[in-house]
């Protein structure tokens, strides 16, 4: 690991980095931060993720798999992604003494984690209580070939003992999730090297086939067989002596009944078929190294930037569901408990556009999961008094509602949560994603067949969302909370105002393309959303009459009204500190004062970046950003901060803001990367560096690039699909930049235009 990196300075600990910038190493085990290591180690296969707990275990450990769509009823946030029955448990004992990290004496220890391969791997050298030293080498993967298999491999070697070793491996099968029980084990067994686990959700009513077996190299005595009936196990025992080795091996199959009716059936067939480990293996390096060849970003001159960005790229890419477009990405993705497993606005604004470039398939899942939720969209929307379809901020299964209204305070107190009524700007982000995706894309079928009804039923949503202001003679949302939540039950936020905007100005182009392109499907739109003529003209009204506060003169755009009127601070007389300012302050207090908790007017300007010129951005910035908690705040903030500095000329401080987003979860910057991997700060961080330091504008002629390269950056190279061509950037300080295709290299200077690559 990168250890106690100052993010403000050049990295000192290089010798910790190997040379290709790959592996993210662990040289010394320290229990206190167990819980972060865990999430840091954390492998996903786009169907299942596992934390980076032991095999053997460790006293208060979070070990936690969890699977995408394995929801069950709880209260306070109604449904949560569940704790799944644990795979891992793999315990080796010497001469009847079981190995742990807390046990005996560890004279070597490295953990290793291989995002080209997709492998944690453990080695540990150890000595006995009562003296026997062995060494252990641990390997694992949850396969990107075959996402319902998974594998571990121990390899053991005796270095000065003789006797008896014994090695066990079970399941964990009525795991907790934060306490709350949501297992019910319905048939458990084993025989010969096979053991088989049938658990089902309590609540939900989800069905869970596991299975394992238990395969024994280098010693022809040693039997596996199945102990202890009421809690079945597979163990084997060996003669050891010094420089002797055995390698065990357990396979692992994992269905549930969202793939199939009888997932313990599903589980047995699929292990009866697998193959020994290397081969697994083999197949599951080969589907990364697939992955890799268009997703991958090589960054030279700074290693600490080269790793970290793998690193934030490899969770986005390991957890994307590849085979489910009912499913979508939490925000601490498959890695921990925080908010529930719920899905969040993360997933369109800051993941996407990574998927959407690199890996569009992908993409399409992600946005085809917002359609099937559409009817629940639709029922908030009716609930709350509405038309049309209004997404909800935070969603599940069916798309309903499940943020909670009401949760404990830090003194027992109940704390009212307004989000889920009113943080209304996440149906224009949805559109906003599902435009985009498109205009990269040019899938047209996707649009046709998913993304037109998406667009244009929210869209019915804001036309009667909106209110008349007589007074002012314009439209105004009133009763809303922005993306910075310090500020909640505000009107005419300018975020959700001009997203509103453009979302209505967007609904009327693809509706005018549409029903040229597509007459029979606009007309059965026409019939199912009541697309009158009056309707999109009261649309073209909407946007443009809807309020927005903006001095003509300087372009500073109030946050929303009555926003200068609050309390100004000095954010600088608060430091230091380790929490946030509404953390330090309170709920209430911080709401009175200009503090952002995330860029709001800025993120606007971001996402409509072809919309503001420079002084708009600077003038804006200006205001905005010393306002804003970049430390302690939200982690969506500062990769957008990253990409505006960029766009500002100022790459120095972009870099500032860019380390706070690439080593929140490596070096745990804001000290919660414990609760799991922050997904949509991954995604910031591959957008400060494609369109941020790379400077990747989207234009008529294809994707151009204007570099903005912080100082120690040699070069950057990355590739992107628009439209389905490949363009391969390969970026350089000064004059020396360059696009490198597959056929040629061609200089070019200031501005880049990539050149199309076939493949």
């Amino acid at each position: 690991m990168l250890d106690d990196v100052d993010i403000s300075v050049e990295n000192s600990l290089e010798p910790l980095l190997d040379a290709n910038e790959w592996n993210v190493i662990e040289t010394e085990f320290n229990p206190t931060q167990l819980h972060h290591k865990e999430t840091v180690f954390t492998l996903s296969n786009g169907y299942l993720g596992t934390r980076g707990s032991f095999e053997e275990s460790y006293p208060e450990d979070f070990a936690a798999s969890m699977i995408h769509g394995i929801y069950d009823d709880t209260q306070i946030s109604h449904t949560e992604l569940v704790n799944c029955p644990n795979w891992l448990p793999l315990v080796v004992e010497v001469a009847g003494e079981q190995f742990g990290m807390n046990s005996g004496e560890i004279l070597h220890y490295e953990r290793r984690l291989d995002l080209r391969l997709g492998l944690v791997s453990r080695d540990v050298r150890w000595r006995s209580p009562q003296g026997h030293t062995v060494d252990l080498h641990f390997e694992r993967f949850a396969s990107l070939a075959d996402q319902h298999v998974l594998a571990i491999r121990c390899q053991i070697t005796s270095v000065d003992f003789t006797g008896e070793i014994t090695v066990t491996a079970t399941f964990d099968g009525e795991p907790k999730t934060q306490g709350t029980p949501h297992w019910q084990t319905l048939n458990q067994g084993g025989v010969d090297q096979i053991l088989w686990l049938q658990s089902q959700t309590l609540h939900s009513g989800l069905g869970l086939g596991m299975s394992a077996k238990l395969i024994i190299d280098g010693d022809e005595t040693a039997a596996v067989s199945v102990k202890n009936a009421d809690f079945p196990t597979l163990g084997t025992t060996f003669e050891c002596n010094p420089g002797k080795t055995v390698i065990v091996e357990k396979i692992v199959t994992v269905f549930t009944s969202r793939e199939t009716d009888i997932p313990i059936a599903a589980a047995l067939e699929r292990l009866a078929d697998e193959p020994r480990y290397t081969t697994l293996l083999a197949a599951h390096i080969a589907a990364w190294e697939q992955v890799w060849q268009n997703s991958d970003i090589i960054i030279e001159g700074d290693r600490q930037a080269q790793l970290s960005v793998r690193y934030n790229l490899f969770q986005l890419l390991s957890v994307a569901p590849s085979h489910d477009d009912h499913v979508s990405i939490a925000p601490k993705t498959l890695s921990g408990f925080a908010y529930s497993g719920h899905i969040f606005w993360d997933t369109e604004i800051f993941i996407l556009p990574f998927l959407t470039f690199t890996q569009p398939a992908l993409a399409r899942n992600l946005l085809t999961y917002r359609y099937h939720t559409l009817p629940g969209a639709r029922r908030k929307a009716q609930e709350a008094g509405y038309q049309g379809a209004m997404f909800a901020w935070e969603s599940a299964t069916t798309g309903d509602e499940v943020t909670p209204r009401w949760v404990p305070g830090a003194n027992g107190e109940l704390v009212r949560i307004w989000c889920g009524d009113i943080e209304v700007h996440i149906t224009a982000d949805v559109a906003y994603a599902v435009w985009h995706y498109w205009q990269t894309t040019d899938d047209d079928e996707w649009m046709h067949d998913y993304g037109a009804e998406i667009i244009l039923d929210t869209a019915v949503f804001w036309e009667s969302r909106v209110q008349w202001n007589q007074q002012r003679h314009s439209y105004d949302i009133l009763d809303v909370i922005g993306p910075d939540e310090n500020h909640d039950r505000v009107d005419n936020n300018a975020f959700t105002n001009l997203m509103v905007q453009w979302h209505l100005q967007s609904a009327l182009a693809l509706w005018d393309w549409f029903k040229h392109v597509y007459p029979e499907k606009a007309a059965q739109l026409v019939k199912q959303l009541n697309l009158t003529t009056e309707r999109l003209h009261r649309w073209a009204e909407i946007q443009e009459r809807i309020f927005v506060n903006q001095d003509i003169t300087t372009g500073l755009i109030e946050q929303f009204e009555g926003f200068f009127q609050l309390e100004d601070v000095n954010l600088a007389d608060y430091e230091p500190r380790t929490k946030s300012l509404q953390g330090l302050l309170g709920i209430e207090a911080t709401s009175q004062k200009q503090i952002l908790k995330q860029p709001d007017v800025l993120m606007l300007l971001y996402l409509l970046r072809q919309a503001y010129d420079y002084n708009t951005l600077k003038v804006n910035w200006d205001y905005y950003t010393q306002r804003t908690d970049h430390t302690y705040g939200s982690s969506l903030g500062p990769a957008i901060h990253a990409v505006l500095a960029c766009d500002l000329n100022n790459p120095t401080e972009a870099y500032t803001h860019f380390l706070r987003a690439a080593l929140v979860d490596l070096e745990d910057v804001r000290l919660n990367a414990a609760e799991g991997i922050h997904a949509a700060s991954a995604g910031g961080v591959w957008q400060a560096v494609v369109l941020g330091f790379g400077g990747v504008r989207m234009t008529q002629f294809g994707p151009m690039a204007c570099p903005n390269l912080p100082s120690t950056w040699k070069r950057l190279k990355f590739r992107l699909q628009w439209r389905n061509e490949w363009y391969e950037f390969d970026l350089q300080p000064e004059t020396a930049m360059s696009v490198v295709t597959q056929e040629a290299s061609v200089p070019v200077f200031a501005t880049v235009q990539a050149v199309m690559v076939n493949g």
